[in-house]
């Protein structure tokens, strides 16, 4: 979030307007409150197994500053399809992997397993389908014999900084093409 809020300034195409968690304690609304970007939250844990309330909490919060896109970044609940066709199209996300490749959670972990020998990070559009929107961006690593999951994902961190402002940077400027960062 910190990487996207700092990246549109200038002749960027976006601008942020609201930075929204559904954690309270989230250390990234103290971060955006210090960047001057208004927070809100809409905390999950009182709606228990009720996602349709919840989601209608934060679709009236995005309805009250009217984003032209919403960018997730460590929002780690899983979107209904009512949701996300309200927002098909101007939804992007940020997963560690190499989509299609180890969708949900533990990537970095999966990917070792496997014995990849590369990982990386995709941005895609959000949709009904969990990681499997059209992607927009990846940025890959060679994964070293003594990576660990905890290594991994410090050492994927940069690429993700970088990817998903260049990807947003695009897409905001209705450029949907792919962006492809050079392997390290």
């Amino acid at each position: 979030m910190v990487a996207l809020v700092n990246s549109m300034t200038g002749d960027h195409p976006a601008r942020p307007v609201l930075v929204m968690s559904n954690d309270p304690h989230a250390g990234g609304l103290a971060k955006a409150r210090e960047l001057g970007v208004p927070t809100f939250f809409v905390d999950h844990k009182p709606f228990g197994t009720d996602r349709a309330g919840f989601e209608a909490a934060l679709q009236r919060a995005l309805e009250n500053v009217r984003p032209d896109i919403i960018c997730l970044a460590g929002f780690m609940r899983i979107l209904t399809p009512e949701f996300t066709g309200k927002w098909a199209g101007r939804m992007l996300n940020i997963h560690p992997s190499l989509l299609p490749k180890y969708k949900g959670l533990h990537t970095h972990a999966r990917a070792l397993a496997a014995g990849d020998t590369e990982h990386g990070c995709s941005v895609h559009e959000v949709t009904a389908e969990l990681d499997g929107g059209p992607i927009l961006g990846q940025a890959r690593l060679t994964i070293t014999p003594d990576d660990t999951a905890e290594t991994l994902a410090a050492r994927l961190l940069p690429l993700e900084h970088a990817l998903y402002p260049a990807v947003l940077r695009r897409y905001a400027g209705g450029d949907r093409s792919p962006v492809t960062l050079p392997a390290i």
